[in-house]
């Protein structure tokens, strides 16, 4: 199943998206039922996620009657998508993650190709950072002069959890989505650190949907690529990553409790603008659009501002 959050007449809903790109709004469909027995009805995938399994148990069997009772729905051109998640606490993201790319990066910036990292590298984004599909990515022009994009897997937990061992990962696992972690590559190479080039407003657009962990059998084996202006840039599969996604909540999780509607990105393959030759920054009327296998297409364009 795919999750997303809309808007519809400047009021929140959840809704579900199928096979043929029509909408149903999961919101309306709860409140009409008479035997939700829920404490609330979920306006956004988020409130879907902290429901736990009664809230998927209800929007299966409302899906059912839907089904038998014939309904149509919206017709996705037709609705005003929001990200998909209410972010409470920042984005978790893994920085290089995929062998070609450190590669590309290592030697762009004068350091041995092969130095790879022996655990996983995390970092952050707030939640200021998080747009979603179709919203404009500002191009902060006065604070950054190499704007860069980067493809990303998402993982969504659905399951509070503290020492998750690699065995148990993916049942703390609600789904998956789209993240393209927009990087300020001259911040981040000035402050030393990943926050700050990584952390500007609406360098995290998310989504279109959140795709159930039933309808993806293995994240570690999912085609990722991305255009800019229809140019294909990167184009790998998750398969590439050196930490699988087991092992990143792993070591995530180790002595850090994990909660429900957390996202951790795991990383962008290679293709990224500023390992090209000569470096190529993002700029105001770029089309961007990160595209993973089972999940769609996220597309963001870049303002002036």
């Amino acid at each position: 199943m795919k999750f997303l959050s809309f808007i519809e007449q400047a009021m929140p809903r959840l809704g579900l998206l199928t096979e043929d790109d029509t909408v149903i709004d999961l919101t309306a469909m709860l409140a009409a039922s008479p035997d939700h027995r829920l404490p609330f009805m979920p306006a956004n995938v988020s409130e879907l996620i902290a429901l736990g399994e009664p809230g998927m148990r209800a929007v299966s069997a409302c899906l059912d009657r839907h089904l038998d009772a014939g309904q149509s729905g919206l017709k996705l051109a037709d609705v005003q998508i929001a990200a998909p998640l209410l972010m409470k606490k920042n984005v978790f993201c893994v920085g290089r993650n995929y062998r070609d790319h450190i590669i590309e990066g290592n030697l762009a910036r004068g350091r041995p190709a092969d130095q790879f990292p022996t655990a996983i590298e995390f970092f952050t984004k707030p939640p200021t950072a998080v747009v979603g599909h179709l919203a404009k990515v500002r191009r902060h022009a006065d604070l950054t002069d190499s704007l860069d994009y980067e493809a990303e897997l998402a993982i969504v937990i659905g399951r509070r959890g503290c020492d998750i061992s690699r065995d148990a990962a993916l049942d703390h696992v609600f789904g998956y989505t789209i993240v393209n972690d927009i990087t300020a590559r001259d911040l981040q190479q000035r402050h030393g650190q990943w926050f700050k080039g990584k952390g500007l407003d609406t360098s995290c657009p998310m989504g279109p949907v959140v795709v159930h962990r039933s309808a993806i059998p293995n994240a570690n084996d999912l085609a990722i690529s991305l255009t800019v202006n229809g140019e294909l840039r990167q184009s790998d599969n998750t398969a590439s990553m050196i930490f699988d996604v087991p092992a990143i909540i792993e070591q995530l999780s180790a002595g850090m409790t994990l909660e429900p509607g957390d996202v951790i990105a795991t990383g962008t393959p290679k293709g990224v603008g500023f390992a090209m030759t000569p470096p190529v920054c993002l700029q105001p009327g770029d089309v961007v659009s990160a595209t993973v296998q089972h999940i769609g297409t996220l597309t963001n364009t870049l303002s002036k501002e």
